[in-house]
């Protein structure tokens, strides 16, 4: 649950940030009437959002445990490389998201309503895509696919996001995004790999790896999966009392290489604290 209120907490104030980015720019430049438009493609974009977890959540059940085993491996690497790559784009870009989005905005105005529509629909939407299949990923990873407790954690963190992105659009909260993104980002590279694993012992349950009775290490009488502990890793990490060798070593080639790279990436950039948030208040 602690993973998927984190990936809701990020995904969503990412979200929320793009949101508020479009609208003040908007409201900023008296172009009211295009915010009818504005507000129809972040709608659409979240009905995707929720028809693509929907569709993830049922689609395979009516399918073989190979199939199932299947599709979960190819989509939890999938998903590895695109929260990956979210990562990574946010450390870069996150500085510099306002501008990149008001210089899309200000062409789609002078368009017409459609173009801002698609604008709207394209920035928020590649944001709720990711945050469906991670937070399927993620659910299928800690074994509580079919619970309720992944739908709760990340509505929380929805609802967070939510609650802090109206502040910071209305100028109540100053967040430093740039510590933000660092911090949420490591943790996630960590969640990553876990789900990463999972999806490794998927493809080998599936027959497609092979390895699945070689163990890297079984834990589970030190470590049992339905202690307060085994819960707690399980549901931040995707930790498996019983590891197979291919996971593990899977599970240290990307940690390693990957979580180096960003505290470079997030080191690189200035010490000066960037405490104003990409959103300016408005007085809509």
């Amino acid at each position: 649950m602690l993973a998927n209120y984190l990936i809701g907490l990020r995904e969503g104030l990412e979200g929320a940030l793009v949101v508020g980015i479009l609208i003040a720019y908007l409201v900023r430049t008296g172009r009211r009437d295009a915010l009818p438009a504005a507000w129809a493609g972040v709608g659409v974009a979240a009905l995707i959002a929720l028809g693509a977890g929907a569709a993830l959540t049922f689609g395979p059940r009516g399918l073989s445990f190979r199939a199932q085993e299947l599709i979960g491996g190819i989509l939890s690497i999938a998903s590895v490389a695109l929260i990956t790559w979210m990562i990574f784009w946010m450390a870069r870009t996150a500085r510099h998201l306002r501008a990149h989005l008001e210089g899309q905005l200000s062409t789609a105005v002078a368009t017409g309503a459609g173009s801002v529509f698609v604008i709207c629909l394209l920035a928020v939407g590649r944001e709720g895509l990711e945050t469906a299949l991670f937070l399927w990923t993620g659910a299928q990873a800690t074994g509580s696919g079919t619970g309720s407790a992944p739908l709760l954690g990340a509505a929380a963190g929805l609802a967070t996001a939510i609650v802090l992105g109206h502040l910071i659009y209305r100028g109540a909260l100053k967040v430093n995004l740039r510590v933000f993104f660092a911090w949420t980002g490591t943790f996630l590279i960590l969640v990553a790999a876990g789900v990463l694993a999972y999806g490794i012992h998927d493809l080998q349950e599936a027959g497609v790896l092979p390895g699945l009775e070689n163990l890297a290490f079984d834990v589970s009488e030190s470590v049992p999966p339905s202690s307060w502990y085994g819960t707690l890793l399980t549901g931040a990490f995707s930790f498996s009392a019983q590891t197979t060798v291919l996971q593990a070593v899977a599970w240290v080639g990307y940690v390693v290489p990957t979580l180096i790279l960003f505290l470079r990436t997030v080191r690189v950039r200035p010490a000066r604290v960037q405490a104003a948030p990409a959103v300016q208040a408005v007085n809509a």
